[in-house]
């Protein structure tokens, strides 16, 4: 664990240093120690920053205490921290030194994840409940809804300029998803939508779930049924090279 959280700093610092002498733009994901956000500021708006970071849904949820029950189900690279190091990253969240919560989505399948601890791959299935995971956090009065909407919708197209979405507005995309915020519900196998058929949050009670998703302003999914496929558009950027 010590030799994790010192490399995850001493890589992170190298490519801040790198980026600050050739005045790069650098976005630094899979942020797992309170020690890393030194490196960060939040002096500045967003889009002024030539320096961002962005952590996973998994290193705010998990901790090492969640090892002995979760085993290589929560194997991931860079590896899940303490407690206090999840405290520290929510922080950071807060206070804007992290600028977006992502995934690191990595849809492995059960028998590859119940091998031994140097055998299982790094990494986990987390799109599907990202949304109602952050919903916890804003129901637990640990962060505010707009914060979420912030960091998980706003925030990633303002860094990546992503052109007309991440946000509802006249003459954007509608991407869009319905959310009940008081229909409590277990995640079990047979409400799992990956083909690997897992989740690291099974058996978990969350306390809001997403009733519709919209992309591109089509109805996809609703109450637990998908239809119109095919509705994707590619990203379009708004950027000045």
């Amino acid at each position: 664990m010590i030799r994790d959280e010192e490399a995850c700093f001493e890589s992170s610092l190298i490519a801040i240093k790198f980026a600050q002498k050739y005045g790069s733009r650098l976005h630094i994901l899979h942020i797992s120690t309170e020690k890393e956000l030194q490196l960060f500021g939040n002096m500045m708006p967003l889009k002024e920053k030539r320096i961002t970071a962005e952590v996973c849904v998994h290193h705010l949820w998990f901790s090492d205490e969640d090892y002995e029950k979760k085993g290589t189900l929560i194997k991931w690279n860079p590896a899940v921290k303490s407690v206090s190091d999840r405290a520290g990253i929510l922080k950071g969240v807060l206070d804007d030194r992290i600028d977006v919560i992502a995934t690191d989505h990595a849809p492995h399948t059960m028998e590859e994840k119940q091998q031994s601890y140097f055998k299982a791959p790094s990494g986990g299935p987390l799109v599907q409940h990202s949304l109602v995971a952050g919903m916890e956090f804003v129901k637990n009065e640990k962060i505010s809804i707009e914060k979420l909407v912030e960091k998980m919708c706003h925030n990633p197209s303002i860094l990546f300029q992503i052109d007309s979405r991440g946000f509802i507005r006249e003459g954007y995309f509608a991407d869009l998803v319905v959310v009940d915020l008081d229909d409590s519900w277990e995640v079990m196998p047979e409400n799992i939508y990956y083909k690997c058929g897992w989740s690291p949050l099974i058996g978990q009670q969350l306390k809001s779930k997403v009733k519709a998703t919209f992309v591109n302003g089509h109805l996809v999914y609703q109450n637990d049924e998908f239809f119109k496929a095919g509705q994707g558009k590619r990203l379009l950027f708004d950027r000045n090279l």
